[in-house]
């Protein structure tokens, strides 16, 4: 039990870091590699320390709001109401969170200062980020118990691993043909 509440202790402390912290992921890998946690409890724990530590955060931001100018205040309800307008927007940044290790403290600042609503924010990224977690867990434990170089060699002749790495260069591809200030002035 002392393992799992070091662990909230230092996923929550991290994610209170507006800045320059190191990703939970990684030390949910560390934590993978040098002890005997399971998998699952390993991973709901850190992603609930994350949740917490994020929304913390962005309720400091939330806070902050109030002593910007009139116009920023204009500008940040002017983001946010963008963001709310359609609900597609909410389930693209679920899966932004599920899928990537995309650091999330300016994007939680970012919403505390809008205004966001913080708790289907919040639930959002912590369901996002069990989906993430769970993955690097799994390869960290998949790693303890094989080789390294086995595991680098199942990677590379998975077909579901090729299939991914051509599917994000595509992805990569398309992002650079997209006139997004075109695309934003449309929406806007």
């Amino acid at each position: 039990m002392t393992d799992y509440f070091i662990l909230f202790l230092i996923v929550l402390g991290v994610n209170l870091l507006p800045a320059f912290g190191p990703p939970t992921w990684a030390i949910l890998v560390l934590y993978g590699l040098n002890t005997r946690i399971p998998i699952i409890p390993l991973v709901i724990t850190g992603a609930a320390a994350a949740a917490l530590g994020r929304y913390l955060l962005a309720r400091v931001f939330w806070i902050i709001r109030g002593h910007l100018s009139a116009r920023s205040r204009r500008n940040l309800q002017a983001a946010r109401q963008a963001l709310e307008r359609r609900k597609r927007n909410k389930f693209l940044l679920l899966g932004l969170f599920a899928i990537s290790p995309v650091p999330s403290a300016q994007l939680f600042e970012a919403a505390g200062l809008g205004g966001v609503r913080l708790v289907g924010f919040t639930a959002a990224f912590f369901a996002g980020r069990i989906v993430s977690y769970f993955i690097y867990a799994s390869t960290a434990a998949h790693i303890r118990e094989t080789s390294i170089g086995e595991a680098f060699r199942n990677q590379l002749y998975s077909p579901m691993g090729i299939l991914l790495q051509i599917a994000l260069i595509g992805l990569l591809v398309a992002m650079t043909r997209i006139d997004w200030a075109r695309w934003t002035a449309k929406r806007g």
